[in-house]
């Protein structure tokens, strides 16, 4: 009986991970549908695994002004390897038109541009002791700052326009469409708002049209970025099948 449930256990992780072991020639990680789930479990798990690695290992329970900003920490391991792994699936994605794969190459390019120009310090100096969970610190450049955020921007309206306009096409007329179908095109557009919304308080928040003191002190560009993210993630997930399939 235990036996028959491992087989079993095994057989569901394999049909998850479109592991075909009949055919030589196939990489289960090339795999649409394997790199849409993963792609999706990145993307939720990062802004979590940031948090808890950045607790355990410097017993810092308070979020940081963004994401971005645990590049400066311990969890800096975990930022860049993820937002790495999550560049390259995005490059290697084909989608099945041509504008799925220029919209994905452009997010997952942007997105390694967003980790070699990091944004601003968490440190006033190096080793500042009002930031002890800051172990590093880069010369400020403004320049550098401003063009994370516009690759930052870039990356995340561009996985914005995939859950809105491309995920949510079909070859089938509306009303032929099946009832998942309908469903999972009610979960892109309901994340791609969401996500839109997000970014939108984020730039009120850049352009002080809300209140820098609300802003800054509630740590809004993280929350967002947070649910952008998460959003995301979600969408790739239901893209990738994992439910709603027909």
């Amino acid at each position: 009986m235990e036996h028959k449930t491992k087989q079993e256990s095994t057989s569901k992780m394999q049909k998850m991970l479109n592991l075909d072991y009949r055919r030589d020639d196939d990489i289960w990680l090339t795999n649409t549908q394997t790199l849409r789930k993963l792609i999706g479990v990145l993307g939720i798990a990062l802004p979590v695994l940031l948090y808890v690695f950045l607790w355990i290992t410097a017993e810092h329970t308070v979020t940081l002004e963004s994401i971005s900003h645990y590049y400066y920490t311990r969890a800096n391991p975990i930022f860049i390897i993820v937002v790495s792994v999550l560049a390259i699936f995005l490059m290697v994605y084909k989608g099945r038109e041509p504008i799925d794969f220029y919209v994905s190459f452009t997010a997952g390019l942007f997105a390694i541009l967003l980790l070699l120009f990091p944004t601003d310090n968490i440190a006033i100096t190096c080793c500042d002791a009002d930031a002890a969970y800051s172990v590093t610190y880069i010369q400020d450049s403004i320049w550098r700052v401003r063009f994370h955020y516009i690759a930052a921007a870039i990356f995340l309206l561009s996985l914005n326009y995939m859950s809105l306009f491309i995920f949510t096409r079909s070859n089938k007329p509306k009303g032929e469409r099946t009832k998942e179908k309908r469903q999972r095109n009610t979960i892109y557009k309901f994340c791609g708002i969401l996500m839109l919304s997000a970014l939108v308080v984020v730039l009120l928040g850049l352009l002080e049209v809300i209140p820098a003191d609300i802003y800054t002190t509630n740590h809004l560009t993280f929350w967002m970025e947070t649910v952008a993210i998460e959003c995301f993630g979600i969408s790739w997930l239901v893209k990738g099948e994992t439910i709603f399939t027909d």
